[in-house]
């Protein structure tokens, strides 16, 4: 059955953080990680709904965490309710599905983007530069060009706007060289091993983006994880370099606002109520299609 879940609210939890989608509360010594049914596009949040996208968005995660879990350790400690703390349970019809008690880390203050085709901004700082964070690409290339090779092209986290794009030389300053490196070393990797799982299902992953964070000494895999609202997902039968791709992802929400006379300066519009219908079942198509399963 599908439902709307704008905002939670857990008077007996200290919140820790209120993002875009998600809230973020105090667990102990962990943090109880709630996704939604907000979806934001341009650096706004929308005024609509879309049904169930907090879930597909967790259950999403919890599927790649698991299958991931030998190239990267992750925040995940589960994401079913009756295994939270017993003051947790009565909330059990809020949190069931879209919740996730994860580990609470030091997380590093860069977007890890990695890149096996041209689109999006990386397309914009091609087109301006001939580069994207500072990685030179080849002349000619078309917008939803497959790259010779997958780039990490990281970007600066902001609370507030757009994230910005650095190149790898500023990414180390921030975190420190030998970390960077692995850190990139890891995103390749995870990139590689889902784009394989992915095309194997009939989905291209054009690009994704981590987060990461320090855990008792070592590196771990925060936040969510090749989601429709961090990542492109294209179905293969439609792919066609020089344009656009079909998506089933949050582009697609992103495309029908590039198409009405919003300013991305005011308040964003409502989507019609066709928008969220063909949103919110892309969300549960790339979910089922992904993870195999035939329901959330």
């Amino acid at each position: 059955m599908k439902d709307n879940l704008s905002d939670t609210n857990i008077p007996e939890l200290k919140l820790f953080k209120k993002g875009k989608v998600r809230e973020v509360y105090e667990v102990e010594d962990h943090l109880l990680i709630v996704a939604s049914d907000r979806i934001s596009a341009f650096d706004y949040v929308l005024p609509s709904l879309i049904p169930d996208k907090g879930k597909v968005l967790t259950q999403i995660s919890r599927f790649w965490f698991e299958y991931t879990s030998l190239i990267c350790p992750n925040h995940m400690i589960s994401t079913e309710v009756d295994e939270y703390p017993a003051p947790l349970q009565k909330y059990a019809p809020l949190l069931e599905k879209r919740s996730m008690l994860a580990k609470r880390t030091e997380v590093f203050p860069v977007e890890c983007v990695v890149r096996g085709y041209l689109a999006g901004s990386g397309w914009k700082d091609y087109l301006a530069s001939g580069k994207t964070s500072g990685v030179r690409l080849p002349h000619g290339l078309e917008l939803g060009d497959r790259l010779e090779e997958v780039i990490f092209t990281p970007a600066t986290k902001a609370e507030e706007g757009h994230d910005i794009n650095i190149s790898f030389k500023e990414m180390q300053k921030l975190v420190g060289t030998e970390l960077a490196q692995k850190i990139k070393r890891i995103s390749i990797e995870l990139y590689q091993k889902a784009s394989l799982h992915a095309l194997s299902k009939g989905i291209i992953i054009a690009d994704t983006k981590f987060e990461f964070g320090i855990y008792e000494g070592g590196i771990i895999l925060v936040d969510e994880i090749f989601t429709p609202d961090s990542s492109r997902f294209w179905p293969v039968s439609t792919y066609a370099p020089g344009r656009s791709q079909p998506s089933l992802d949050k582009q697609f929400v992103r495309d029908y606002l590039e198409s009405t006379d919003w300013d991305k300066q005011s308040d964003p519009p409502e989507l019609p109520d066709s928008i969220i219908e063909q949103t919110a079942q892309r969300y549960r198509e790339i979910f089922m299609l992904l993870s195999g399963k035939d329901e959330l």
